[in-house]
């Protein structure tokens, strides 16, 4: 499965966060509009920039010409992430970790969130704030974990039902409406959890450190 990298227009990722993932398979790196000032500081050089060009700084524009493919998409009904991940899913990529996607506005950190779920069905998205990692997931799960990792669990509606074998607090057919409920800070009491989502999607959030110390990801 093809891998890449989109690096958004939030909280700045470092430059060890991107060759973490680098290293790992995500060996193509996008940009989405503003993001490509990330990657300029950073002294990455980004195989596409995609956007609107409403964020990216005139220098870091010039500067890339010739040595990333610029993709000026002027549409507005798509933010600047989702004009990435749709031109990610026309070149065969299934899988993509998006930096960046989180920062001081909440409503476009809520937006990305969000995209996990809108896209779910044509590309794999996680996404990496500070220490945290989410996925989105449905259906019967396996997830290799740490004895002690703390997990939290996410659904969004009351038909979504999960039921969890290996959590400390173990859920059975259990929904988790987004404001009424969830399963915040559970914890791993196997070396593998499986999930079995039905009716609907959730988020799994992680310690990527963790998961970096014990080879999870």
């Amino acid at each position: 499965m093809k891998k890449c990298i989109i690096i958004a227009n939030g909280n700045a990722p470092t430059k060890s966060e991107v060759l973490f993932f680098y290293n790992r398979g995500y060996d193509t790196i996008f940009c989405a509009d503003g993001g490509s000032n990330s990657a300029y500081k950073l002294n990455l050089i980004p195989e596409y920039i995609v956007g609107d060009f409403d964020s990216i700084n005139p220098e870091v524009l010039d500067f890339y010409k010739g040595k990333s493919k610029i993709i000026n998409i002027k549409r507005q009904n798509d933010t600047d992430v989702e004009k990435c991940l749709k031109t990610a899913i026309k070149k065969g990529f299934g899988e993509v970790v998006l930096l960046g996607g989180t920062g001081d506005r909440l409503d476009h950190s809520f937006c990305n969130l969000g995209i996990v779920l809108k896209f779910f069905d044509q590309i794999k998205i996680r996404i990496v704030h500070h220490n945290s990692i989410l996925d989105g997931y449905r259906g019967s799960i396996l997830i290799k974990t740490k004895i002690g990792e703390t997990i939290s669990l996410y659904g969004f509606d009351r038909k979504t039902k999960i039921t969890s074998k290996g959590l400390k607090y173990p859920l059975k057919n259990t929904s988790l409406p987004f404001g009424e409920k969830e399963s915040t800070s559970n914890s791993a009491i196997a070396e593998n959890v499986s999930l079995n989502v039905r009716g609907g999607k959730i988020f799994v959030v992680r310690d990527l450190k963790v998961l970096k110390e014990n080879g999870l990801i």
